[in-house]
């Protein structure tokens, strides 16, 4: 009787095929969940350099209605590295045009975003696997804006 009073218990425990499994369904889940995340981060600091470059852009537009020029306009009196975390903005000016530049900084890195006097948005230098935009500001991979 004692025999079969052990055979019929199960050991309490995990096999070790149900172990693996599980190891295998969460590196499954971590490969595509951290690229995913990673990229989520990276678009959220986007907008630090588009919203203040449109910021600068109102600014520049304000000094011209005042003065008639673009040249010495406050936004292009010098490199500003203190209004964002992620991007410095610098600014060319003449009588009649502009060119303010957001250029990426720490893990920002590779991308900059320009705005002249017409609006003319684009995305002129983007990270190894990103795709630019010669028209508009690029907010996702593939050069989608």
């Amino acid at each position: 009787m004692g025999l079969s009073k052990q055979s019929n218990r199960r050991s309490a425990g995990f096999t070790l095929i149900e172990l693996l499994v599980t190891v295998a369904i969460i590196g499954i889940l971590a490969a595509v969940a951290l690229p995913n995340y990673a990229d989520y981060v990276t678009r959220g600091k986007i907008p630090d350099a588009t919203s203040n470059l449109s910021t600068l852009r109102v600014q520049m537009e304000q000094f011209f209605q005042d003065n008639h020029t673009y040249a010495g306009a406050p936004p292009c009196a010098a490199v500003d590295s203190t209004t964002s975390k992620y991007f410095n903005f610098s600014c060319v000016s003449n009588a009649t045009t502009f060119l303010l530049t957001a250029t990426g900084t720490n893990s920002m890195t590779g991308f900059t975003y320009t705005v002249d006097q017409t609006n003319a948005k684009a995305t002129t230098a983007v990270p190894a696997n990103w795709t630019t935009n010669a028209t508009c500001w690029v907010t996702k991979k593939g050069g989608v804006c």
